[in-house]
């Protein structure tokens, strides 16, 4: 069961309860939470809360989300690109189009279903049965290096890595527009957006804080070849950060144009170095995924 609290602030009085939680970085969609209200699983104070109330500075607000019944994960034979692998970890190259872990809509033809079949027993169980082995996620359409552990040991060390923001990450990646400068920091907090639960946004209220570098690579008049590193590693950062400064990237539908004159399944994006030291031997290791032909396409249409 999942659990939430939330005390109001004098400033967010006076909206109800629904939106006001929706704005919260719960994920909660406001048809979920109408839901939750529906079936007593929200309480304001010691009282059931009523779909139409208004919160009030200081009121107590808790949900409990009951436990979903969640379906058999299965291993499947897919091909994985391997870039390294030993006892500890395993580096694939993801390829465009897939899931990393099963979830609600794709419980089949994920990476964690190809690296269960390809590791069997030998993966990380930290984060629960539905993400053995993964430690941290690229974006469906994202391509490039992703890291898989494959013991508890291995993750629990990986994973202060991710923390301390000591992994070297590097994307490469085409945006919109001619950037005016070579090079540049982005800051700027990324949370939900307030009105569009399926999209992150540059949120100063609930979001945490995200910082994206960028370099200029190439310049081809209408679009620019741009290499980003992460210092932060929030859901979709690179997408929402570049588009904060008016410069989305190619083929994103979702944070740029719905024009596509390239016919781009998805943002032109690519995960191409990470960087680590490893947990046992304590050496750093460095590996880089080349890029997809698609996007080696696109810059030699751009090119021209």
């Amino acid at each position: 069961m999942e659990i939430y609290d939330y005390t109001v602030e004098k400033e967010e009085s006076g909206i109800r309860i629904d939106r006001y939680l929706a704005e919260k970085d719960s994920g909660l969609s406001r048809s979920f939470i109408q839901k939750l209200l529906k079936d007593g699983q929200i309480t304001v104070g010691d009282k059931t809360a009523k779909s139409n109330y208004k919160v009030r500075e200081n009121d107590r607000i808790h949900l409990e989300i009951p436990d979903s019944s969640e379906p058999d994960i299965v291993p499947e034979d897919i091909p994985l690109d391997i870039l390294y692998e030993d006892e500890d970890v395993l580096i694939v190259n993801k390829p465009k189009g897939m899931v990393v872990h099963p979830a609600a809509g794709h419980y089949q033809g994920t990476l964690v279903n190809a690296v269960m079949a390809h590791c069997g027993d030998s993966l990380s169980g930290i984060n629960g049965v539905m993400r053995p082995g993964i430690v941290h996620r690229i974006d469906k359409d994202t391509t490039g290096a992703l890291l898989v552990c494959k013991n508890d040991t291995a993750h629990r060390d990986l994973a202060e890595q991710l923390k301390c923001h000591s992994i070297r990450r590097r994307y490469r990646a085409v945006v919109q527009g001619n950037l005016k400068e070579d090079e540049g920091t982005i800051e700027g907090p990324i949370g939900r957006h307030p009105t569009d639960r399926k999209k992150m946004a540059i949120n100063y209220k609930n979001g945490k804080d995200a910082v994206t570098h960028y370099k200029v690579l190439e310049r081809f008049g209408q679009a620019t070849y741009v290499e980003c590193r992460l210092e932060t590693g929030r859901t979709h950062q690179i997408r929402v950060h570049m588009a904060s400064i008016g410069h989305p990237l190619l083929g994103d539908t979702v944070y740029g144009s719905s024009k596509n004159p390239y016919h781009l399944e998805g943002q032109a994006l690519h995960a191409m170095i990470l960087g680590f030291v490893h947990p046992r031997t304590c050496e750093y290791m460095e590996f880089t995924a080349p890029l997809p032909e698609y996007f080696v396409k696109l810059l030699s249409k751009l090119r021209k």
